[in-house]
């Protein structure tokens, strides 16, 4: 007979490996036992769950005592001693009635979630759908932590029946009471949410790169994403619209290098401390140095998927230049940064 565990164990890994609802180490799901809550640990993969033991055990019981009191600042307390930390969005997960619980950057929701009228959109998306099995509340953007959990909480006394919530720039937490029923509203979100979208302008082969930089510089290897610097609409992008959500600043950073051609690249790049480990050059392609690891990928990854199903007139709304200095400096964001390389 499969447990729980198990099935909430297959659930993570088939999530963690679809990058259109998991980024690298993004996302957590978690599931209640009793007066357990067993959470994904920070900087773990949901796609690892299936060989890895990713899950802490905290206790539930206490977490939904500070919360009771307004206390959205105190620490998760862990059952047991354990390597793992418990995930930054624990305290969310405890808000959620439900058995099970999942909080994703799902891309087709995220690419709704980035524009400045979000709210009606998603709004209106749901309203033409009437789809009963789906109850929604929205929240604008907060920092991830208590900010956020506080915002999820006043959202939820709102609104008793919410079994999905979309967070403003950052993605959605879903509630059900069983590995399956998150499947299913999933498969109903999606249906919703996804539109056509325009078609990249995509390079035939992957670029070159100078002589002089290849001990420097490897072009990045999705073909796909090398439209970033060949479609225009999309390399007009990386200037005004660079970090749309949280996981972006944190493994990508505040701001996108783009050059005009590889002569303004070099021409700029003794005068810099440290050349920048990811650039954009105009119709030359994206290049990124040997250090990009695996969690940098995926969220590159993230960005083109989000920003290509985006039509060229959008109105977006990125995160402010503080709020992106906060999330930089945040202890809890350079940890999971840390722990997911």
């Amino acid at each position: 007979m499969t447990t729980l565990h198990q099935e909430i164990n297959r659930l993570c890994a088939e999530l963690g490996k679809d990058p259109l609802m998991v980024q690298g180490a993004g996302g957590n799901i978690s599931y209640k036992e009793g007066n357990v809550l067993w959470i994904k640990g920070s900087g773990t993969w949901l796609a690892h769950a299936d060989q890895d033991n990713i899950f802490v055990p905290v206790d539930l019981g206490k977490l939904n005592h500070h919360l009771v009191n307004n206390d959205f600042e105190s620490s998760p307390e862990l059952i047991g001693e354990h390597k793992l930390r418990p995930s930054i969005e624990t305290t969310v997960h405890a808000l959620m009635s439900q058995k099970v619980v999942a909080h994703l950057h799902a891309i087709e929701a995220l690419t709704h979630l980035i524009h400045k009228d979000s709210q009606k959109i998603i709004g209106r998306l749901f309203d033409e759908s009437q789809n009963g099995q789906l109850q929604i509340a929205f929240v604008q953007y907060h920092k991830p932590g208590p900010q956020l959990a506080k915002a999820i909480q006043e959202a939820l006394a709102n609104n008793l029946k919410a079994n999905v919530i979309f967070l403003k720039n950052h993605g959605i937490v879903i509630g059900a009471d069983s590995a399956d029923g998150i499947r299913v509203l999933l498969r109903n979100l999606h249906s919703i949410c996804a539109r056509s979208t325009p078609v990249p302008c995509i390079p035939a082969r992957l670029p070159t790169v100078p002589n002089e930089l290849k001990e420097r510089y490897i072009p990045f290897a999705d073909i796909e994403v090398q439209a970033l610097a060949f479609d225009p609409n999309l390399y007009s992008r990386l200037q005004y619209d660079w970090v749309l959500y949280p996981d972006h600043a944190v493994f990508l950073g505040k701001e996108a290098f783009i050059y005009p051609s590889w002569e303004s690249f070099v021409s700029v790049m003794d005068s810099q401390v440290q050349s920048p480990e990811l650039i954009f050059i105009e119709n030359t392609g994206v290049f990124v140095k040997s250090s990009f690891n695996l969690a940098k990928v995926a969220q590159l990854r993230c960005y083109f998927d989000v920003i290509s199903r985006v039509g060229p007139t959008a109105q977006l709304d990125p995160l402010s230049d503080s709020e992106v200095s906060t999330l930089l400096n945040w202890d809890a964001e350079k940890l999971r940064q840390q722990m997911a390389k």
